[in-house]
């Protein structure tokens, strides 16, 4: 399984919201082709099919629990996981 699989697994599991660091979540949408933009601290991805801006902010090197579950939220709803 690779680097990129593994990390989109945790996201989807659940399990572990509040140890996903702010670089691999943004890894993610990055290879799910979201575009990002970055405004001060905050890191704003669009993408074209996507309803949903997602406007993460990183808390020390992690990312935030609530923002993880948002991204799993528009993963799940858009089908980018494969389930």
């Amino acid at each position: 399984m690779s680097r990129d699989a593994k990390l989109l697994e945790k996201i989807l599991s659940g399990a572990s919201d509040a140890n996903i660091s702010f670089d691999d979540l943004c890894h993610v949408l990055h290879v799910l082709g979201f575009a990002m933009r970055i405004r001060g601290s905050h890191h704003i991805f669009t993408k074209d099919a996507v309803d949903e801006i997602l406007n993460l902010q990183p808390r020390g090197s992690q990312a935030k629990t609530y923002q993880v579950k948002q991204v799993r939220q528009v993963i799940v709803k858009n089908r980018f996981g494969g389930k």
